[in-house]
């Protein structure tokens, strides 16, 4: 079973929806047999990079609202947040864009280190206040899986590096019609939409199991039942 998610590691429901989806891939009893591969996606391309602007003002801005009433919003997500275990860290968050993230997150795949770089990201900007479009701090999270620190620089300072990967991404979110994340597609048939509740993505996961997996049960077409061969002889049919 192949498992794709779209997500961006700003995205306070990306987060928790990944952490849902391990939490249900524990309890499966089919967990070793499914990959999981994380694709691009940017909630704002054109996002800039962190003006010193903290999530409830870019929040109260972009959605027409007060401070207070994105605290208020920010605090109900929060609480989400840690029914699966996470900590947010809202006032020390530093809003940017994701780009050269999702570059490295790329980078980070053909090293074979997604999974890990994935989750360092998210908690990086989420709980730790790190700067993400930052190419230093994005070179540390790197070494801190396991990446060449000096390689991954050089990475993030070539525009152009990985950059085609990142963008085929979101191309292909496109195609699927995909508007928000997280989003996830199992085996390219079962879709599933935004951080839903645990027993959903469980239940999700037996489904797709069961319905991929079931023998095929074959509907019988013949008219005619002599007019085959089996066991070493073939039947003569009756002349009519």
């Amino acid at each position: 079973m192949k498992i794709e998610v779209w997500s961006d590691f700003v995205c306070p429901f990306c987060y928790i929806g990944k952490r849902r989806l391990e939490m249900a891939l524990e309890q499966f009893p089919h967990k070793d047999q499914v990959e999981v591969e994380f694709k691009s996606f940017e909630l704002d391309p054109n996002s800039p990079n962190y003006n010193g602007q903290n999530i409830h003002e870019v929040l109260a801005k972009k959605y027409g609202m007060s401070v207070e009433q994105a605290k208020q919003a920010n605090k109900g997500v929060g609480q989400q947040a840690a029914s699966v275990g996470l900590t947010f860290n809202f006032d020390d968050m530093k809003p940017t864009n994701t780009f050269d993230a999702h570059r490295l997150a790329k980078f980070a795949k053909a090293e074979g280190k997604e999974g890990a770089i994935t989750e360092k990201l998210l908690f990086g900007y989420f709980s730790e206040s790190k700067l993400v479009s930052d190419h230093e701090t994005l070179a540390n999270i790197a070494e801190e899986v396991g990446l060449d620190r000096q390689k991954a620089l050089e990475v993030l300072q070539d525009e152009t590096a990985y950059a085609s990967d990142v963008r085929m991404d979101e191309a292909l979110s496109q195609q699927y019609g995909i508007s928000g994340v997280p989003f996830f597609i199992v085996n390219q048939k079962y879709a599933i939409s935004g951080a839903q509740p645990l027993e959903t993505f469980v239940g999700a996961l037996q489904k797709v199991w069961e319905e991929e997996s079931a023998t095929p049960v074959l509907q019988n077409l013949s008219t005619d039942d002599d007019v085959s061969c089996a066991d070493g002889s073939c039947a003569i049919p009756e002349q009519k």
